[in-house]
Formats: C-alpha cells, sequence, structure tokens
C-alpha cells in the first residue's frame, strides 16, 4: 500500500467514524434489543497470504459452534430478519472502519478471504493479496450480486464450497487483477462513490 492510498484511507475512515458513530450507535441498540448479544461478528480473515487479521462485522446470523467456509443457501435458515435487512444495505460493515483504521483493511480491495482458500489457491491469492483487501472494490462491485445468487441456490456446504471455488474464486481474482493494474486514488474514488450510489439504490 502506498502511502498517499494509506492516508486517503485514514482521512476519510476518521470522517466517516465521525459522521456515522451515532448511526453505529444506534444499530447496536437496535440488535441489542432485537437479537441479544453477540452485537458483533468476528471472523478470521487473510492481509497477505501469511498474515491473518479479525474482521469485524455487525452479527446478522444465528450463533453456531461451527462456522466455517462461505455463507450460501445453506446458511440462509441462520439469517435474522434484523440481519437480512442490514446485510441488503451493507450496514453491517459499518465496523470495518475500524479494521480501516487499524490498517487491516483499505477502503478499495479485493475482499479479504478465508484462510482456507488462500491455502487451497495459493497461487490466486498470491498475485490477490499484493493489494490491500478491502471493503469495497471492482469485484465487490461487478460480481457481488451475480455471486449471492449463485450460492443462494446452494443446498449444502459442500455444494456451495464447489460453487465458490469453481465459479466465484477465479471471477473475483480476474476482477481484483484488473483493478490491481489499473489502481490509483482516482479509480479508488470512483469505485467509492459507486458503492455510496449503490448503497441509497438498496435504500
Amino acid at each position: 500500500m502506498t502511502w498517499r492510498k494509506r492516508i486517503f484511507d485514514l482521512f476519510f475512515a476518521s470522517l466517516l467514524v465521525v459522521i456515522l458513530g451515532p448511526i453505529l450507535l444506534g444499530l447496536l441498540v437496535w440488535l441489542l434489543v432485537k437479537e441479544g448479544r453477540p452485537l458483533f461478528h468476528v471472523a478470521e480473515r487473510m492481509k497477505t497470504p501469511e498474515k491473518s487479521f479479525k474482521l469485524w462485522k455487525l452479527r446478522t446470523m444465528t450463533v453456531a459452534e461451527e462456522d466455517q467456509g462461505v455463507s450460501g443457501g445453506n446458511k440462509a435458515a441462520r439469517i435474522t430478519p434484523t440481519g437480512a435487512w442490514l446485510r441488503a444495505r451493507r450496514l453491517d460493515e459499518f465496523p470495518q472502519l475500524l479494521n480501516i483504521l487499524r490498517g487491516d483493511l483499505s477502503f478499495v480491495g479485493p475482499r479479504p478471504p478465508l484462510r482456507e482458500y488462500v491455502e487451497r489457491f495459493p497461487e490466486v491469492y498470491a498475485e490477490v493479496l499484493k493489494s490491500r483487501p478491502g471493503v469495497t472494490g471492482l469485484a465487490t462491485i461487478r460480481f457481488h450480486k451475480h455471486e449471492e445468487r449463485l450460492l443462494s441456490r446452494c443446498e449444502t456446504a459442500a455444494e456451495t464450497d464447489r460453487v465458490y471455488c469453481r465459479t466465484c474464486v477465479p471471477r473475483k481474482a480476474q476482477l481484483d487483477l484488473i483493478y490491481q493494474r489499473h489502481q490509483s486514488i482516482c479509480f479508488d474514488f470512483a469505485l467509492m462513490q459507486q458503492t455510496v450510489q449503490n448503497f441509497f439504490s438498496r435504500g
């Protein structure tokens, strides 16, 4: 990550913490009343092929003792009504501002992968994770909805894993590497602007 990109991230993350802080507090109170504790879902994600970090989200699913792999139709029954509303607007990702301030994430970059997929596709992620993972990015904007549709049809964990590995991993990697080749502050700003537009269109 260049120093310009890091300053860009720190400036906007700090600004959004001030602006959105009251909204986040309101969401936390709402979640506490509606769903109870825990309020956050904290999961391991990879920052580089060797380094992991804890990714913070608002909890949108019922708690399970073992929760492996990506979310597909096999986990749909665990999504709470409150969680579905948060996910539809990506409000569950508000706490990732903390990850940005800590340097785990950038605003724009590839979505941080699970360790199991980095270990299964080392050559792919050795290239993809040359960019700092991000909250949004080219792959998120162009492929996220299609990925959700594909995975929502999966009825078992094995089927979800198969579809994710066969279709989602290579397609997202392709888009992430296109972003990597053209990355600039202007491109990042344009992708953030598109993300904000998508947010309001969902509302």
